[in-house]
């Protein structure tokens, strides 16, 4: 006999289930009773939680994410940590991103919003870490402060986002140097 989760697990294993539905079959085909029949749970546990699919989707979304963070890099270098989130945001994490906003794409248009909206609710840890990067840059003298704007803070991750969504692949080692070398550093020192 199944063990009854609760709490905690419960939510997990309903917000993996959630996750797992729309990675496969994408918004257009997400459903509540799909994501109770995976869960192997009943519709009131899951209503009790989240009313409708759109709230479930951004909810299992920032779930994924929190799931897929990578922990702050501390180098000893802009470079280096830049280039070790880079890795593993473009390796490791690649298909979360496409599913992100390959298989969502429904999702926004019938809510409205963007992937950015989206990313909005996981954004505040990693915006900490990436500022914690920076910050460290300033300190040891890599990085002049003034350069760093919030649009030159995001543009290493916003070419390496553009590269997995144009070759729908992990991102090769070569083309992350460069993005860094050759792009970003020269606009922060």
């Amino acid at each position: 006999m199944a063990q009854r989760r609760r709490g905690a697990a419960l939510e997990k294993a309903l917000l993996d289930a959630a996750w797992d539905e729309l990675a496969e079959r994408g918004y257009a085909r997400f459903t509540m009773d799909a994501v109770v029949k995976r869960a192997g749970t009943s519709p009131p546990v899951l209503y009790r939680r989240w009313s409708h699919r759109d709230e479930l989707a951004r909810a299992a979304v920032a779930h994924a994410l929190e799931e897929a963070r990578v922990a702050t890099p501390d180098t000893g270098s802009l470079r280096g940590d830049v280039l070790a989130l880079m890795r593993e945001i473009g390796t490791a994490n690649a298909r979360l991103v496409i599913l992100m906003y390959a298989h969502l794409a429904g999702y926004y248009q019938e809510t409205g919003t963007n992937p950015g909206d989206l990313l909005d609710a996981a954004r505040g840890k990693s915006a900490d870490a990436l500022a914690e990067v920076y910050d460290r840059a300033v300190a040891r003298g890599e990085a002049r402060a003034e350069r760093l704007t919030g649009r030159i803070r995001s543009l290493p991750f916003d070419l390496l986002r553009q590269e997995i969504l144009a070759t729908l692949a992990p991102v090769p080692d070569d083309v992350v140097e460069e993005i860094v070398d050759t792009i970003f550093l020269p606009l922060v020192r």
